[in-house]
């Protein structure tokens, strides 16, 4: 007899249209389609697939792994997979502010502040943020969260020139870009995307695996002649994508 909920087990003598992984995505992605799994629902560990449908391991780790990449569940280390809201977008061109972002998908935003300090500029920072080698720069890293998943860590350094009040900021309460932005109008924008893999640093705070593919954004902003502020964004690849038309 067959345990409620479970998956019809695999048998050998049956044919197979398809590889056994592949049928096992399939009616991962039935039940949630179906609404049976809504957003947020914990999916079978392997071990709870091998037992529900009689497969190996490995098949087990693939079917999730690749529903992983595809977006469709969302693996969370020591946790376990939940089915993922769908893909989050945001315009690639302009800057704009993450929890308005947030709050535009009907979702709740929430920041995490995991550093706030100042640092002395070597070449490469001095460069970046039009200081002189030696000058002091602000430095913060907070990650970002959409509902419960986080979603970007931001990771910006912050000429003091302009904002010498950016460290006493509440940033649980108002993001680092509203409140630049705010302050000092942007006048000029320089940004690059790429595919990268995460930190293992990042790989944590993001809840993700070391191999995920993110992408990263590479951004600076000035106000008039002056470097505002010089920023990484990373964005665990399997849940947000970014759009541009024109």
């Amino acid at each position: 007899m067959s345990k409620p909920g479970a998956y019809p087990a695999a048998k050998a003598s049956e044919p197979r249209e398809a590889p056994l992984y592949e049928r096992m995505k399939a009616q991962i992605k039935q039940r949630i389609d179906s609404g049976e799994w809504p957003v947020h629902h914990r999916v079978p560990s392997e071990n709870e697939l091998v037992d529900l449908m009689g497969v190996s391991k490995m098949t087990a780790n693939r079917a999730l792994r690749e529903l992983a990449n595809e977006g469709i569940i969302v693996r969370v280390q020591g946790s376990g997979s939940y089915v993922a809201p769908k893909k989050r977008s945001a315009r690639f061109m302009g800057v704009r502010n993450i929890a308005d972002e947030i709050a535009e998908r009907g979702a709740q935003h929430t920041a995490e502040v995991i550093l706030k300090q100042t640092e002395t500029c070597g070449y490469e920072l001095a460069d970046s943020l039009g200081l002189d080698v030696g000058n002091p720069a602000f430095h913060s890293v907070i990650v970002h969260h959409e509902d419960e998943a986080p979603i970007q860590i931001e990771d910006r350094f912050v000429n003091p020139a302009v904002a010498p009040d950016y460290l006493d900021q509440n940033f649980q309460h108002v993001t680092p870009n509203a409140y630049l932005t705010a302050i000092a109008p942007i006048s000029r924008t320089e940004q690059f995307v790429e595919a990268v893999v995460a930190q293992p640093w990042e790989a944590r705070l993001l809840s993700i695996s070391r191999t995920e593919p993110c992408l990263l954004i590479r951004r600076r902003t000035w106000s008039s002649d002056q470097v505002v502020t010089s920023v990484r964004l990373l964005y665990p690849g399997a849940r947000y994508r970014l759009e541009s038309s024109s």
